[in-house]
């Protein structure tokens, strides 16, 4: 389970440090793909291709046809390198609008990681009693 926020910087050839918490669960290679919201998802290989099997039970329609596109397509299995970094291609940078101050979080089976401003917006919009009661409203009481 991937908990927690860290800080840290992409440097000018698009190397991330990945945090040692989050390396330990994730091992030498993962995937790296398109994520919600404007940030990018990071998977173990194993929960990635959980996903691609639930991906290929799907019908074969338009609807489908279009989240591979956008998921599998842009998807990328990087390795880290000796000081713990990760390059993300220009491409998944570009989309997220990763700069250089960025922002990695656990969000339970894969992390998120967002441009440092979009995160605060994302987060700093949420009052911690009204997901409460959205959460209530699903079902779930902390």
């Amino acid at each position: 389970m991937f908990m927690g926020e860290y800080n840290h910087t992409i440097d000018a050839k698009g190397r991330l440090i990945v945090p040692a918490k989050f390396r330990e669960e994730l091992g030498e290679a993962f995937v790296i793909t398109n994520g919600n919201d404007g940030c990018l998802n990071i998977y173990t290989e194993e929960a990635w291709e959980t996903f691609l099997g639930k991906l290929k039970l799907l019908p074969n329609n338009r609807d489908t046809r279009s989240i591979v596109r956008k998921f599998v397509s842009q998807a990328n299995r990087v390795e880290v390198d000796k000081q713990g970094r990760i390059l993300i291609p220009t491409v998944l940078r570009d989309y997220a609008e990763l700069d250089k101050d960025v922002v990695l979080a656990g969000a339970i089976d894969k992390i998120e990681v967002w441009d440092k401003s979009r995160w605060d917006a994302e987060t700093d919009a949420d009052d911690i009693d009204d997901i409460t009661e959205r959460l209530a409203d699903l079902g779930l009481n902390i």
